[in-house]
């Protein structure tokens, strides 16, 4: 029996579960990106997440603390560097799941599990979009808009002056 079973065993015992996470958190810090099954990627989603928050503070203890759950100098390193002074201001949610759909040979969810900060197509899209309150909606239901009703083109000037007239 399973009585209050806190997360998902993947099917391993503990030492092969250990070994399985870290070496998917060591690839996920090196390439930045790694496709794997559903099931792995969100045991590893949260895995990785509270390490990642530790290697803000970039301390001689948080580093061993991380070494602990890594086993791999490089990966520690690089996520102390890189990923650490991107990740910095964010309060978190570092990692983003996407499922990719079903694998040919044995119909396993796939999914690709990757830094948030380190798509830059993502990232780019997002500092492109409207700023934050442009499109927010309120609690009564209608869109806040700085520039609600007026023209924001020359042309669109013109054609309300003719309008009015």
């Amino acid at each position: 029996m399973r009585h209050g079973k806190a997360f998902n065993h993947l099917g391993r015992k503990k030492g092969h579960r250990t070994a399985l996470l870290r070496n998917l958190s060591g690839s996920l810090i090196r390439h930045k990106r790694i496709i794997t099954t559903l099931a792995k990627a969100k045991a590893l989603r949260a895995y990785i997440e509270p390490l990642i928050t530790k290697s803000k503070n970039n301390t001689t203890h948080s580093r061993r603390i991380v070494f602990t759950y890594l086993n791999n100098k490089e990966a520690v390193s690089e996520l102390f560097g890189s990923v650490a002074e991107k990740v910095g201001t964010r309060p978190g949610g570092y990692t983003r799941v996407i499922r990719t759909g079903f694998r040919r040979g044995d119909g396993a969810e796939m999914a690709m599990i990757e830094l948030v900060d380190f798509n830059a197509t993502m990232v780019s899209a997002s500092q492109a979009a409207t700023p934050a309150t442009a499109g927010k909606k309120t609690r009564r239901g209608s869109r806040k808009s700085k520039t609600a009703g007026t023209p924001t083109t020359p042309e669109e000037t013109s054609q309300e002056t003719e309008s009015a007239e």
